[in-house]
């Protein structure tokens, strides 16, 4: 039988939390850590050696034998290096633990190996880790014991960021800046700062550990590069939200156990569309630990997956023909008196404040959709991004009937005078309850829809840091709310209330075109979005350029989120990244079909022609057996030219030295030559004997789970 926990008991059990800084800190030290931690600035020397020292108490104490500044590079992952807490034994030969508050605050790893994109040359090996105080340390239990992991920020020895955490820190202040600046106009003047929340919904997918190992794609590539259709894929709809198998359930289980100890709110877990597709989803939280919390979410998911005999998918499209995985990242930002400034409440035409914020979402997201689209791609998001489990790579809002009627009415007359009601929805059932339904339906084919609260960007990939997404939507719309304030700053109060209605008049009307609640998959609305201007950039590296143009620039550059040089970086490794990615993905191809495929395919063609020959020697017409070594034939020839032309388009691509024609040409080229490899592969699947097929099929890596 399973052990049985009490959550409640066991949540946060292995965080540093500010309830364990109470407990054990002296009153002053924690007051001057709550302090920085609300207000910003430096901790005294003293005040860090001491929670340095009661840190080490505490983690020892559960067990820990080394801490890490635990970073996030621009690998899109995080990284450790652990440091023992021992120190010189004393002259008895005692060994005696030690953890000093510089040791705490800035930690020394070694740059030159991470990306940068030029910033640092190889023998420029030095950069720094910074405590991010506003993050909790916690205790990860690995195979390497207990760990004590300092959540930090990494920059150059330049001062470049060389981290996701870095400008995501940055974007943040920027936007509470800004956003306080809009509701002092509205009398608040109790608010200090306005926080972004976030609550990202993690999809994924379960294989089988022995299944996987015999897949040379999914290790070295994260999907299938090869494989043909099961006989049952998604088309019954009677996965999703399914009982959850058992194998799963326990997975389920200790994944939970595992995030709460680590203090992720875990909440909510289901089976999602595709066979052994499956979601976890938390509740909100402050941007910058929600993007702490969803990397230890993919990596506990692929750490117990091991212990259960499975391993996790994180890839956005590791099988063709079913749905791929994202993530939604929920999006809203409230003060710190507890007003959520995407609450339209029950009269939105009335509430003015929305309506201003509102507006200004509006003019970020159609000023910067090319940005924002940028930060929601990634190689594998490339095969998700328009298809019909995903947002289309155009980028729109959805608002629904209720909030699109008051945009509708302010923009015609000025003024909203009436608002739509939701009504109330009537089972028929006499044992079931009449409820009042919302104004508004959900659109799961919008890429940017409003649901209530919050704004959903559901474009994210599902392997993909938040940190991009969530640090361009907060200085985009820090942006608009800057731009509004300028102009609203300088209007006498007298006459700020129609100054207020004027501009989010002007802004809805200039961007209104950004609105779209209609069916986003189809075809027409590409026609539709063109005509309005709207881009549509399609793949990751077409996306990469937007990064460096001079509105980019000016929007990083005026909120010191980002440098042109940092913006530069950031768009050579994304080519660098792309380049390198399809290279290992045409390597593991050429791989499977030379060394698997190919031998497999030519000893069942010699059963073949024995059997021809066998059953001539018998006096029988050998058609059917004739027909199928004809056919097995042609396919194997055709996939032995396309393995050449592939070998040939990598040798090609491999040797060009500029970063984005290599980027370019992986993808206009050798990706074409890896579809003319798979097609007559996959072909050959569905003929040859299953015996001989030399890996497993999709039957198999989405069933036998």
């Amino acid at each position: 039988m399973s052990k049985v926990f009490n959550v409640e008991e066991i949540f946060g059990k292995n965080v540093f939390t500010l309830g364990k800084m109470k407990e054990r800190l002296p009153k002053n030290v924690y007051k001057e850590v709550v302090k920085v931690m609300n207000e910003g600035g430096e901790l005294s020397k003293a005040t860090a050696n001491v929670v340095a020292k009661e840190m080490k108490d505490w983690a020892v104490e559960n067990g820990a034998t080394h801490y890490t500044h635990w970073f996030q590079p621009l690998t899109g992952i995080t990284a450790e290096k652990h440091d023992a807490f021992v120190a010189h034994p004393d002259e008895e030969g005692k060994m005696l633990t030690e953890f000093s508050g510089k040791e705490l605050i800035k930690g020394e790893p070694d740059a030159s190996s991470f990306p940068s994109g030029g910033l640092r040359a190889t023998f420029e090996a030095r950069g720094y880790t910074a405590w991010d105080i506003t993050s909790p340390a916690f205790l990860k239990e690995s195979g390497c014991g207990t760990i004590l992991c300092i959540p930090t920020a990494f920059c150059s020895y330049t001062g470049e960021a060389l981290d996701k955490k870095t400008p995501l820190l940055r974007s943040m202040e920027a936007l509470s800046e800004q956003a306080l600046r809009i509701v002092r106009l509205f009398g608040n003047t109790e608010a200090t700062k306005v926080t972004a929340s976030v609550g990202p919904e993690q999809e994924y997918f379960l294989v089988d550990k022995d299944l996987y190992m015999r897949r040379t794609d999914l290790m070295f590539a994260g999907r299938t590069l090869f494989g043909a259709p099961a006989p049952k894929g998604q088309e019954m709809e009677d996965h999703y939200f399914g009982v959850i198998r058992e194998r799963v359930g326990a997975y389920m289980k200790d994944l939970n156990e595992e995030l709460w100890k680590l203090g992720v709110t875990a909440k909510t877990q289901h089976n999602e569309v595709a066979p052994a597709q499956h979601e976890l989803a938390p509740i909100y939280e402050t941007a910058n630990i929600a993007v702490d919390h969803n990397q230890l979410v993919m990596e506990a998911m692929k750490r117990v997956a091991i212990r259960h005999g499975m391993r996790c998918l994180l890839h956005e499209k590791p099988y063709a023909g079913v749905n791929g995985s994202g993530k939604h990242n929920n999006w809203s930002i409230t003060t710190d008196n507890g007003v959520n400034l995407l609450d339209p409440g029950d009269t939105p035409n009335r509430n003015i404040q929305f309506l201003l914020v509102l507006a200004c979402i509006m003019k970020a997201v159609d000023t910067h959709a090319d940005l924002l689209r940028q930060s929601a791609s990634d190689v594998g998001n490339d095969h998700r991004l328009g298809a019909n489990e995903a947002p289309p790579a155009i980028i729109s809002i959805f608002l629904g009937e209720q909030l699109e009627d008051v945009v509708d009415q302010l923009i015609e007359t000025g003024e909203a005078t009436s608002v739509k009601e939701g009504g109330r929805l009537r089972t028929g059932v006499k044992t079931l309850p009449d409820f009042k339904k919302d104004a508004t339906d959900r659109n799961r084919t919008s890429p940017f829809a409003f649901t209530g609260n919050k704004f959903e960007f559901r474009m994210v990939g599902s392997a993909d840091s938040i940190a991009s997404p969530n640090t361009t939507l907060n200085a985009i719309v820090a942006e608009a709310f800057c731009e509004a304030a300028d102009r609203l700053e300088q209007v006498e109060q007298k006459d700020l209330e129609l100054a207020i209605h004027d501009l989010i008049k002007e802004y809805m009307a200039e961007h209104q075109r950004i609105i779209f609640n209609g069916n986003g998959y189809a075809d027409e609305w590409v026609e539709e979005a063109a005509r309005r201007g709207l881009p549509n950039i399609k793949s990751m590296i077409e996306a990469a350029s937007t990064l460096t143009t001079d509105k980019a620039v000016r929007l990083f550059e005026k909120f010191r989120i980002f440098t042109r040089v940092e913006l530069q970086s950031r768009e050579e490794i994304i080519y660098e990244t792309y380049a390198k990615t399809i290279n290992i993905e045409a390597l593991a191809m050429i791989d499977m079909a030379g060394k698997q495929i190919i031998p497999a395919v030519v000893k069942y063609s010699k059963c073949l022609a024995d059997t021809v020959n066998a059953v001539k020697e018998a006096g029988a017409d050998p058609v059917v057996q004739l027909e199928l070594l004809l056919k097995v034939n042609a396919r194997l020839a055709a996939m032995q030219t396309a393995l050449r032309r592939l070998e040939e388009v990598e040798e090609e691509a491999s040797a060009m030295t500029d970063a984005k024609a290599q980027a370019f040409f992986y993808k206009d080229t050798v990706k074409a030559a890896m579809e003319e490899l798979r097609a007559p592969a996959d072909e050959l699947e569905m003929i040859v004997d299953k015996k001989v097929w030399p890996i497993p099929t999709y039957g198999e890596l989405m069933y036998e789970i």
